[in-house]
């Protein structure tokens, strides 16, 4: 890969133009130099127009409909570098991170993503997601760096570029929001290391409003992610106690809704976890761990 980056960059982005060009210009002054390429949900906002008009170096996917998450999806099958890092439209990459994170692919094949340290806002404040990924109770493994995990927060992840068409990328199923347990699922499942390496650093700027609907969708992803990988009985508990706080919440009730509705192809999709990914997955619950 002599005189181009080892890792190219998605970014899946939907009528948000004025984040999107942010993210843009902070991975442009990247010392990697780094492929991007746009995959963009139907934006109805000028997005495509911007990016052509203002980075030109930048290629953009221009999607017919929106795709939610299997944006990056495309994105990665369109890209031909080995390694993909994913950015949002409101996060991007600390100069150096990419190289660290392809040089670490480099040394260990079986690696197959990278859970990134993340950093909030301009203040650089800590994910609390760093903690949990950082004192995972699977440990590490002798042919991978880190600390073995099932989660990551995508928009600080990057993935062996194979490894993750292998896996399937993320779900149809889930759509968006909460969708990054199943595929780390699915990697694990495929014998590919999943680690957290808080040496590569993303820094993610998230709106303050926050994003109408998302906690219903991470509620219902969670219980769908159950009936796609899970046990049955695992699946079950999970319905159930979605069911009984929709009785009083409203976030619930149209978080329940919206699995009851995909359900159906969740069940045509499901393809419950060979014993040792299972194992790992209880362990974590166990210990009260979510990564």
């Amino acid at each position: 890969m002599t005189g181009r980056s080892r890792v190219g960059v998605v970014i899946a982005t939907r009528d948000r133009r004025e984040r999107l060009a942010v993210t843009l210009r902070r991975l442009t002054d990247l010392p990697e130099r780094p492929e991007i390429l746009v995959a963009d949900n139907a934006s109805a906002d000028g997005t495509r127009a911007m990016v052509a008009r203002d980075f030109p170096h930048v290629r953009v996917l221009a999607l017919p409909v929106n795709h939610g998450a299997l944006a990056r999806n495309h994105g990665a099958r369109a890209l031909d570098t080995p390694y993909v890092a994913f950015s949002d439209d409101d996060s991007w990459w600390a100069p150096g991170a990419l190289a660290r994170a392809a040089d670490l692919f480099d040394a260990h094949p079986r690696l197959g993503l990278i859970a990134a340290r993340a950093l909030v806002g301009p203040e650089n404040a800590p994910d609390p997601l760093n903690d949990l990924l950082a004192t995972s109770p699977l440990g590490p493994a002798t042919d991978l760096p880190g600390v073995q995990v099932l989660g990551f927060l995508a928009c600080a992840s990057v993935v062996r570029r194979t490894a993750y068409l292998d896996a399937g990328g993320f779900h149809r199923v889930l759509f968006f929001g909460g969708e990054e347990t199943c595929l780390a699922y699915d990697l694990a499942a495929r014998g590919w290391g999943v680690t957290h390496c808080p040496d590569v650093v993303a820094h993610h700027h998230p709106a303050t409003s926050g994003r109408p609907g998302r906690p219903a969708q991470q509620r219902r992803n969670e219980v769908l992610t159950a009936w796609l990988r899970r046990p049955v009985r695992h699946a079950l508990a999970r319905t159930g106690a979605l069911a009984a706080e929709a009785r009083a919440d409203t976030t619930a009730r149209r978080a329940l809704r919206e699995t009851l509705t995909r359900l159906p192809a969740a069940l045509r999709a499901r393809r419950p976890l060979p014993p040792h990914v299972e194992r790992a997955a209880r362990l974590l619950e166990l210990e009260g761990a979510t990564a």
